[in-house]
């Protein structure tokens, strides 16, 4: 069963930050800041910031043993006091050169929902479970709790990555992939669509 997260400790906070920074150090989106072991730092503040956004705005949740996270937001509720927070954070806590590499990525991929994200919609911020509980349907449970949302809420359900192998596994879920943006960095975003 999945449930929205409310009312953590601080000490409940940081391990999730802390598994979800890890998740996400191997993600291509961050492969311009080095190798894993030379970026893991910055990625692991990162994911920091972007959990206690979602956490903030009323948007993580988990399943029951905590081991698989899905950030969900309705973009006709969006909170942009918690969208604030993390701007700032996000510029004192990473060094202006990683944000800049990363804003530039973000600009070239940003046109890649703009069929859809004008629309009513239900946008993924993320996706993760936890390294040792991996391939045990924990991913499946979360897509599927974001699929039934998006078919009570009557609006189409969004996903993007910059991996190739959860495009796939999310194609697999039910979702569709309508477009794919290749930024000069390398990097290769898909954007997916469940409705």
């Amino acid at each position: 069963m999945i449930r929205k997260l409310q009312g953590l400790s601080e000490e409940e906070l940081q391990k999730i930050r802390l598994l979800v920074g890890e998740a996400f150090v191997s993600n291509e989106l961050f492969h311009n800041w080095g190798s894993e072991e030379e970026r893991r730092e910055d990625v692991l503040k990162y994911m920091a910031v972007y959990v206690d956004f979602a956490y903030g705005a009323g948007e993580l949740y988990a399943n029951e043993d905590m081991t698989g996270f899905i950030g969900l937001e309705d973009s006709r509720e969006k909170k942009i006091g918690p969208q604030i927070r993390m701007l700032f954070k996000l510029f004192t806590a990473i060094p202006f050169y990683r944000i800049k590499q990363l804003m530039k990525f973000i600009n070239v991929i940003g046109e890649g929902n703009k069929q859809y994200s004008k629309k009513p919609h239900i946008d993924v911020l993320m996706v993760c479970v936890d390294k040792a509980h991996q391939g045990k349907g924990i991913a499946r449970e979360l897509v599927t709790f974001a699929k039934d949302m998006s078919d009570s809420r009557g609006v189409p359900l969004l996903i993007d990555t910059d991996m190739k192998s959860y495009a796939q596994m999310y194609e697999h879920m039910g979702c569709k992939i309508y477009n794919e943006i290749k930024a000069d960095n390398g990097v290769t975003r898909y954007n997916l669509i469940y409705q």
